[in-house]
């Protein structure tokens, strides 16, 4: 299997500095990253750690979940997967760590119930590799189906 790599260019103090986070694999683009636009509520345009996880967790779970519904019988027609990945104080070290995630999945799905989709949705929250990184980080799942 093939490695993916990102990097960063970073300049300053953390209060003060700011950074470029690459997609140098796939070249797909360049993006700022700051430490006060990644602690405010409105990032300003730049992207955080925290969404980088939560573009990486929907992909991969998008491609798990299909994985499974194919494997119990179903075709899933599309799948929409929204993470929100929070960030809060460690109290274990005074400084920052994932406070949770929320995975949100709507599916249209030929040839499963409701139950057939929730058994497949909880195996890929539970077999994506991306979940497997993040096993000290809570994982939620709200999935349904709709119509």
């Amino acid at each position: 299997m093939p490695t993916r790599t990102a990097r960063t260019a970073w300049n300053g103090t953390l209060e003060n500095g700011s950074g470029q986070v690459e997609l140098t694999s796939s070249k797909q683009g360049t993006f700022e990253v700051s430490f006060p636009k990644r602690a405010a509520d409105d990032a300003g345009g730049a992207t955080s750690p925290e969404e980088l996880v939560a573009a990486a967790h929907t992909s991969c779970y998008a491609m798990q979940l299909s994985a499974l519904i194919a494997q119990a019988g179903g075709t899933p027609e599309s799948l929409e997967v929204s993470a929100d990945v929070s960030l809060g104080p460690d109290s274990g070290d005074g400084g920052f760590k994932l406070t949770g995630i929320k995975l949100t999945v709507r599916g249209e799905v030929d040839g499963l119930d409701e139950a057939g989709f929730t058994k497949a949705a909880e195996a890929a929250k539970a077999g994506c590799p991306i979940s497997k990184a993040l096993t000290g980080v809570e994982i939620t799942l709200d999935a349904a189906l709709v119509s």
